[in-house]
């Protein structure tokens, strides 16, 4: 099945905000990248989230996205709950920082792959139950990638 071009270029911009080289500066996973568990597990204040718990915040969206697409039911998402996660949780080892940063890339995976099966027709239409049409929340978690790779960066700077 031949990609719509418009699709292509959604894809493109998806994976700058995630993983691909852009001119903006470090996208998720380049922010990301050489963080350790202790690091992503400190918080800037009590009650403020840490770069881990952004870090699955940011794959749940993919997540949600994903099923909103696909019609996939609620509550399939790998950890219980939703938009939120505590983290570092009961495990706060560099094995289960690697879990979850799989997690982030997984779902970006599945997120592009269901992106990749629409038409451009497909885009102006809205996920059954939902009132924002499937290009917008396909622009939208891009952004939100890139909304939290900013955060990221400043928590990195901020706590050394």
């Amino acid at each position: 099945m031949k990609t719509d071009a418009v699709i292509t270029q959604l894809l493109e911009l998806l994976d700058e905000a995630f993983e691909r080289k852009a001119w903006h500066g470090p996208n998720l996973r380049g922010s990301l990248r050489g963080v350790s568990a202790a690091q992503a597990a400190r918080r800037p204040a009590p009650g403020r989230h840490n770069i881990w718990e952004l870090a699955v915040h940011a794959a749940y969206w993919k997540y949600a996205v994903r099923r909103r697409l696909t019609g996939e039911r609620r509550g399939s998402f790998a950890c219980s709950g939703s938009n939120w996660f505590h983290r570092p949780g009961p495990d706060p080892s560099a094995a289960a920082w690697r879990r979850d940063l799989a997690l982030l890339a997984a779902e970006h995976r599945r997120l592009r792959a269901a992106i990749s099966r629409l038409r451009a027709a497909d885009l102006a239409r809205m996920a059954k139950g939902h009132r924002t049409p499937n290009g917008y929340l396909v622009r939208g978690v891009a952004a939100h990638d890139l909304y939290h790779a900013g955060q990221i960066q400043l928590l990195k700077r901020l706590l050394g």
